[in-house]
């Protein structure tokens, strides 16, 4: 029995050196290199498969200086206002959603673009308290490894904005037929309005409530200062 439990134990140990040893190796290599695929992707190419449909997965990587400004601006103001002031977690926008969700039947989420990022990339869609641990670690080492500059460049290549639309290139050419650093402000607010969810909320067709958001970012814009300094 302690032979087993032995075995057991340096099974496992070996088991967290080896995947404390791969994500780091990952995080430091995407520090760099473009995201080829994210888990999100593949995962939405099976379910279109298995349902009969034809498998869509547009994409392709452009540098964050190739992104309208105005994007980058949007989706702050949309998605995570303190960005550029928070190590990846912000506590402030937590404890406001934990009160939210105390009172109200919907759920407010609180998470950063750092988060986001690092969801997208490394990890699966769920809710689990297994998948909300790996992201708060992915999160702490994108943060660790990554600069703002490069976690937003990763965001607006690999975030979901629309059926198979995925990062401001592909987003930017569906939508407005122009590349993403063409955008106009009001082109820019519209694809952030989308994000906490392009499939129903679809920029192709904009719903009076998509039409509000959009408003609303813009007006946040314009109190930042139009522009974001990294």
């Amino acid at each position: 029995m302690r032979k087993l439990l032995r075995r057991l134990l340096v099974f496992i140990l070996k088991f967290c050196v080896a995947f404390l040893a791969v994500s780091f190796l990952s995080v430091l290599v995407f520090r760099w290199v473009p995201v080829p695929v994210t888990p999100l992707m593949l995962l939405k190419c099976v379910e279109q498969k298995s349902n009969g449909k034809p498998v869509k997965l547009s994409k392709e990587w452009v540098s964050l200086d190739r992104i309208s400004n105005h994007l980058q601006l949007a989706v702050v103001c949309s998605e995570d206002q303190n960005y550029l002031e928070h190590h990846g977690f912000d506590f402030g926008a937590i404890e406001k959603a934990v009160s939210f969700n105390k009172k109200s039947r919907h759920i407010r989420g609180a998470s950063t673009i750092s988060q986001q990022t690092a969801k997208n990339v490394f990890l699966w869609p769920g809710r689990s308290w297994v998948r909300k641990g790996l992201e708060v670690y992915f999160t702490f080492l994108i943060e660790l490894c990554w600069n703002k500059h490069r976690i937003m460049e990763v965001y607006l290549n690999v975030i979901e904005m629309g059926d198979g639309i995925y990062g401001a290139e592909q987003a930017s050419e569906t939508y407005f037929h122009k590349s993403p650093d063409r955008l106009q402000v009001s082109e820019a607010a519209l694809l952030a309005a989308t994000l906490p969810n392009p499939i129903q909320l679809s920029a192709a067709h904009p719903s009076s409530y998509l039409i509000s958001r959009q408003q609303w970012v813009q007006q946040q814009m314009e109190l930042w200062g139009g522009t974001l300094n990294y």
